[in-house]
């Protein structure tokens, strides 16, 4: 039992872990606007918003109650999620072509 209840405790950590790493970076502005431009614009706004939140903590000393991270963490999902889009609107795209 005891064996069981740190092999659970490892792979709950190891999956909090990676989804922090996938979802803790930083929201970049990588979407083509020639081909995406309302998705591109979009993602613009998430890495706005984010630079807008760092901001916000400095001046406030980072005294915000772990809300401005849940928030720039939220952000990085959304910009992951446009990223996401944009590769299922290219791939619906590209079985048009065919």
């Amino acid at each position: 039992m005891i064996l069981r209840n740190r092999v659970l405790g490892v792979i709950l950590g190891g999956t909090l872990l990676c989804g922090s790493f996938l979802f803790g970076q930083e929201p970049v502005q990588d979407i083509d606007k020639r081909v995406h431009p309302n998705l591109a614009a979009a993602q613009m706004h998430v890495v706005e918003a984010n630079r807008e939140i760092v901001v916000a903590q400095k001046d406030n000393n980072n005294d915000m109650r772990s809300h401005a991270e849940k928030a720039r963490a939220l952000l990085a999902q959304a910009n992951q999620e446009l990223k996401l889009a944009v590769q299922a609107a290219n791939a619906v795209n590209n079985r048009k072509k065919k």
